[in-house]
């Protein structure tokens, strides 16, 4: 049975206020619901540093947002994984929509990165998804299988159990919209598919994927039941502990 994995992704929000109120209003609760349930965040860099200190003694995790490929060296405005390991993360967020979309990652660069992620001890969270306009084309498949064969390629088998698959249509990402619980569903089930390809059967049956896009306390429950949906990447819903923490109590045990 694969464990369910909530994770909150704070984007571009909370200072060191903030991140300290959000925080200590999460953990004393996470802490009595079910611990089947891995919980993560991953609040901006300025923040990762509190978050951790913060979380020493709690059962959350930590992540960040992205991570250079690079080991070091004149990056301006780049992090390395030595840098967030030295924090406390576990997790890294790779590839996001917002990634590919606005700054122009591509699957070879999230691919570099995922790859530097796992050899330095750190668990890629690697994102795909379709917009809009390639999903009314009828296109959602060969984008998704585009993208996961480009992002995990040279990635093998045995590293393949510390990478989580996001999901997350970009057309649901901040727009209020969200695939239906049959629809993430379909297409959950395929990227599973698509591993039991590229890799075995075993792989795909143990590899966790969640679903992204506008997931909120009103609509957890039911994409969280899907068969092949093992948790949510969170964005705003994630900012406020009673959302956040209906989410995490709407995942299936």
């Amino acid at each position: 049975m694969r464990k369910q994995f909530i994770c909150g992704n704070w984007k571009m929000f909370k200072d060191l206020v903030e991140t300290a109120e959000l925080i200590n209003g999460l953990k004393t609760e996470v802490s009595s619901l079910n611990p089947k349930v891995t919980v993560a965040v991953c609040p901006p860099f300025t923040s990762l540093a509190i978050a951790a200190n913060l979380l020493k003694d709690s059962t959350i995790r930590i992540g960040a947002q992205n991570m250079s490929p690079h080991d070091e060296g004149a990056c301006t405005g780049e992090i390395s994984w030595r840098m967030l390991k030295s924090v406390g993360c576990e997790y890294v967020i790779l590839g996001h929509s917002e990634r590919r979309q606005f700054f122009g990652e591509t699957n070879e660069l999230i691919n570099e990165k995922a790859k530097k992620a796992l050899a330095n001890g750190l668990k890629p969270i690697v994102c795909v998804g379709e917009t809009l306009d390639q999903r009314e084309k009828g296109v959602t498949t060969q984008i998704i299988t585009t993208q996961i064969k480009g992002v995990l390629d040279g990635i093998g088998s045995s590293d393949l159990g510390n990478v989580t698959i996001a999901y997350e249509p970009v057309w649901a990402i901040g727009t209020g919209k969200n695939a239906t619980p049959l629809q993430a569903q379909e297409v959950h089930q395929g990227i599973r598919k698509l591993i039991g390809q590229l890799y075995n059967w075993s792989v795909a049956e143990s590899i966790v994927i969640q679903y992204g896009g506008s997931v909120k306390p009103e609509n957890a429950k039911d994409l969280l039941a899907q068969d092949d949906i093992d948790g949510a990447l969170v964005g705003g819903a994630c900012l406020k502990p009673d959302s956040f923490l209906a989410i995490i109590s709407a995942a299936k045990s």
